[in-house]
């Protein structure tokens, strides 16, 4: 089984949409289970409809999995497996107040050496601390030789144990900590690969050895996705940049298989730049994610979008702009060259049909053609259009021309007349209100 474990504390950003994507291939080229799991223990960071709206966009992308799981589900596990670690002498209380932490982590600071616990509770007798009052920490045994693991895309890791520490597997409410109960839950779910940003990495060695402690044997497949990268300053993507919110994408007009298409292409050499991601089932290979960070650059995204746009169904497309009329899907598409995303193409596209009172240096000339145009009888074609017209008003020329445009089109400039009438004149009364 595989996993996917977001946090219902804000924003599907891209990174996190890119881990979905990459976790829903695996599976199916794996043949194996994709679970989510809702990582909410975090009460008081978890914000209400994160959730809902997180498996909406998991949706939204056709990313298919086979249940929903809450982590809080499972606190009785975690305790359960902290109580076992506490008797079998793997684990210990740490009495420290945070007072003392803090003084040894302005020591180390001092000495420019990377923090570690000192082991000051470790060796307290059972007798000590059946007579301390004072709240407690449940902290991990540091492991006793090196935690070696080899990342699918990074590569090969060994953490000594002075890297991994004695570190906190329940706080002092007997929660369970990030990686103690991320480890419990990929076991109790027999996952046997995780895909995950390399963010994660510095936990890895950590839920190894919580699992090890506990006798798991089972060898886990780790895969860490290099980060994504703002391609105008070359840092790391921040979540509260709109542009990295999958809803912001969506939201502006860009579609779920070009959003897809990207995050797949970023850091990889597909044979092809344009696809869908079941075509990407066939030659994707996890193995040859590049190790480096990739940018986002955002006019690429818009060149793919407008890509896919063009490879729509014309009545599908017509149906994500509001109407159900292939020739409106048609419409749309003879815009796509100055628009790139269905939100310009909406916003085009209702242009046409808005009300339209006049026109800048064509007042007269405009007012004259609207009439004709709401008396006119039905005319299939363009040119009978523009001779009827110049037979009832006299107009030719740019004074027909460019005020016949506007209350075609609701714009001066654009597209030939001659491409946009055949799909419009069955609307004419409609569009000359």
């Amino acid at each position: 089984m595989l996993r996917f474990a977001p946090s219902p504390t804000g924003d599907m950003h891209i990174g996190n949409l890119r881990v979905a994507l990459f976790n829903h291939i695996l599976s199916k080229q794996l043949n194996e289970e994709l679970l989510i799991r809702i990582e909410d223990t975090d009460k008081k960071r978890n914000i209400e409809g994160k959730e809902k709206d997180i498996l909406e966009i998991l949706n939204l992308f056709s990313i298919n999995y086979s249940r929903v799981a809450h982590q809080s589900e499972n606190i009785k596990y975690h305790t359960q497996m902290a109580m076992k670690l506490l008797l079998d002498n793997k684990a210990f209380n740490c009495f420290c107040t945070e007072e003392a932490l803090d003084q040894d982590r302005e020591i180390a600071k001092k000495e420019k050496v990377p923090y570690r616990y000192s082991g000051f509770c470790e060796t307290i007798s059972d007798e000590a601390k059946f007579n301390c009052n004072a709240p407690f920490v449940v902290r991990l045994k540091k492991p006793e030789e090196n935690i070696k693991f080899k990342d699918l895309v990074k590569g090969d890791f060994d953490h000594k144990p002075f890297d991994v520490d004695s570190f906190v597997i329940l706080r002092e409410d007997k929660s369970p900590t990030y990686n103690f109960a991320c480890s419990i839950d990929d076991m109790l779910f027999d996952v046997s690969t995780v895909v995950r940003g390399e963010d994660q990495l510095p936990n890895t060695p950590k839920q190894i050895h919580i699992r090890k402690a506990l006798g798991y044997d089972r060898e886990i497949n780790y895969i860490h996705l290099p980060m994504i990268l703002d391609f105008e300053t070359g840092k790391k993507m921040s979540k509260r940049d709109e542009s990295s919110s999958v809803r912001w994408l969506v939201d502006q007009g860009y579609l779920p298989a070009a959003i897809a298409n990207y995050l797949i292409l970023l850091g990889y050499n597909p044979p092809v730049e344009v696809f869908t991601m079941e075509e990407a089932m066939d030659w994707f290979d996890i193995n040859k994610v590049s190790k480096s960070a990739a940018k986002f650059d955002i006019t690429k995204l818009k060149y793919l979008n407008r890509e896919h746009i063009k490879m729509m169904d014309e009545l599908r497309l017509s149906k994500i702009l509001g109407y159900a009329d292939k020739d409106i899907g048609t419409l749309a598409k003879i815009y796509i060259e100055e628009c790139d995303t269905i939100k310009e193409l909406k916003e085009k596209t209702a242009s046409i049909f808005e009300p339209k009172a006049s026109l800048k240096g064509f007042e007269e000339e405009f007012k004259q053609i609207k009439i004709c145009l709401q008396t006119a009888p039905y005319i299939d074609n363009i040119n009978d259009l523009k001779i009827y017209i110049t037979e009832q008003t006299g107009l030719k020329d740019e004074k027909l021309f460019t005020p016949l445009r506007y209350a075609l089109t609701g714009s001066t400039n654009g597209p030939t007349i001659s491409e946009i009438y055949p799909l419009i004149k069955n609307y004419l009364g409609e569009i000359v209100k």
